[in-house]
């Protein structure tokens, strides 16, 4: 007999986050279903009425996670018109969400990287469609003339190459802090497709000339 759906969401919400707990703490490979089952207070019945096998329940926590970055991406979005204005929200709301969620975004690019096909597919997957929502507001910005025509597709997998390499390390290390990536980031991807904003200056020279002044 199948749970009631109320009881359902509540369960899956338990064991999502008592095994994003454990997973975080002893990473995938080290982790038991038995620990998961001890930390959310569940039967491990329950577990595999949601989810049939440890990895099943890895890829619904990288899922979720995914969900909430676009989730966050697009309610920055929705509160501007301009389409590269819409891409530079978005990118901020992105960087946010990793900084207020640090352990999960670990979980999603430290340690999913290197744990077999699924996980790749997985994480391919996963930087596709976040892939396809820089694309489609680029192809926005080329519309309004914010920027020159240019293969969006392929400059938008490039920016998530560089959005990735740079946001692992900050998850990883700490290092750099989220203000200097926004700073160093931001203004060089939007370079790249030969935006710049009108009356923008490196922050370097602006802090200089704000010592200055003093």
């Amino acid at each position: 007999m199948s749970e009631p759906a109320s009881d359902t969401r509540s369960t899956r919400e338990r064991i999502l986050d008592a095994a994003m707990n454990i997973f975080s703490a002893k990473g995938f490979h080290d982790t038991k279903l038995d620990e998961i089952v001890a930390e959310g207070g569940i039967s491990k019945g329950s577990i595999y009425f949601h989810f049939p096998n440890k990895e099943k329940l890895f890829i619904a926590l990288v899922d979720q996670f995914a969900d909430l970055i676009e989730r966050r991406a697009k309610e920055a979005i929705a509160q501007e018109t301009q389409g590269i204005r819409r891409v530079q929200v978005a990118l901020e709301a992105v960087l946010e969400t990793f900084g207020k969620y640090r352990r999960p975004a670990k979980l999603l690019l430290v340690q999913a990287v290197g744990l077999g096909t699924v996980f790749e597919r997985k994480r391919m997957e996963v930087n596709d469609r976040f892939a396809q929502l820089i694309k489609i507001y680029l192809d926005e910005a080329v519309a309004d003339g914010s920027i020159a025509p240019v293969d969006t597709a392929i400059v938008a997998h490039a920016w998530m190459g560089a959005i990735h390499s740079v946001v692992i390390q900050w998850v990883y290390t700490g290092e750099p802090s989220k203000e200097e990536i926004m700073d160093a980031l931001l203004p060089l991807l939007l370079k790249s497709v030969g935006y710049q904003p009108l009356g923008a200056q490196p922050a370097k020279r602006s802090q200089e000339c704000r010592a200055h002044a003093k």
